[in-house]
């Protein structure tokens, strides 16, 4: 394999690192809240970033690159976004749209897209652009539930979601231009240093943030610490690859073929809680694969 199609592996293990994470995550909700549960994987994944600079570091010989104001601006907005648009999901969440919340949210990637060729110069081919919608078209047959059309009236969750969507899009081509800013070392090596970057700023931005306005969830997450290193290091992973992904090709390409992450979490589902599949959820899984194809056959 080139190095050019390196991403697709890539992209591949970080939805499988994120669905792990993500199962994690769910069980800790229970305990540490929903803000508690979402900021373990940064807390927790801050010490596994270093570790990997470290390693990275050591193996290839290549020192760490110094940052520039442009990076450390590109680090800090994706780094912010990231938390904005989790906090604009579960707001929207709060209004019980959850369907139509989910589907504006799986538009990510026609954003990003957008997003990409507005603010990067991303290049978009017609078959990568027909790639992106077919696959998203795919999520929101899965994500919309019969009936759920009907709350589309209800405004103020399906702006929030429109929101978090286009917040998660900002957040995946600020941190693909922090990459790009890099001039020194491997795209290995830039993207852990970007990964290092980002968490080290989240883990401090929500530490101030929890122990302000919501101490008790950060004590019980230092109490359930071997679930929130679990889910830290499946966290700190899924990165990883996500910006090894951003480094070798445009961030409309990574959230297209993550999108195989929807699948996935269908499975598990499936699998572990004996949840059926419905025509229109296969339907759907049929349209991603079709788009994830046109994705791949497009390079």
């Amino acid at each position: 394999m080139t190095l050019a199609l390196l991403w697709i592996p890539a992209t591949l293990l970080a939805a499988a690192a994120q669905t792990a994470r993500n199962a994690m995550q769910r069980s800790l909700t229970e305990t540490l809240g929903t803000v508690g549960a979402s900021q373990v994987r940064f807390l927790y994944g801050f010490p596994f970033a270093l570790v990997l600079l470290a390693l990275v570091a050591a193996a290839s010989g290549w020192s760490v690159p110094a940052p520039t104001p442009t990076y450390l601006a590109f680090t800090t907005a994706g780094a912010i976004t990231q938390i904005l648009a989790t906090v604009l999901m579960l707001a929207a969440m709060r209004e019980r749209s959850f369907a139509v919340t989910t589907a504006y949210i799986k538009t990510e990637p026609v954003l990003v897209a957008v997003f990409g060729v507005a603010v990067l110069g991303d290049h978009v081919t017609p078959v990568g652009a027909l790639a992106v919608f077919v696959a998203t078209a795919g999520v929101v047959l899965m994500a919309v539930k019969p009936g759920a059309a009907a709350s589309l009236a209800a405004l103020r969750p399906a702006g929030l979601g429109i929101a978090a969507g286009a917040f998660f899009a900002l957040s995946a081509v600020a941190f693909r231009g922090a990459i790009l800013t890099l001039a020194d070392g491997s795209f290995v090596m830039r993207a852990t240093t970007t990964l290092a970057w980002s968490l080290g700023i989240q883990s401090a931005m929500l530490l101030v943030w929890l122990g302000l306005f919501d101490r008790a969830s950060l004590v019980k997450s230092f109490t359930a610490w071997r679930p929130s290193l679990f889910a830290g290091l499946m966290g700190a992973l899924a990165s990883q690859f996500w910006f090894i992904g951003f480094s070798l090709t445009s961030a409309a390409n990574v959230r297209t073929l993550a999108l195989v992450e929807v699948v996935l979490a269908q499975l598990v589902s499936r699998r572990l809680f004996r949840q059926g599949t419905s025509a229109r959820e296969l339907a759907g899984m049929a349209l991603i694969v079709v788009g994830v194809g046109l994705l791949l056959w497009s390079h």
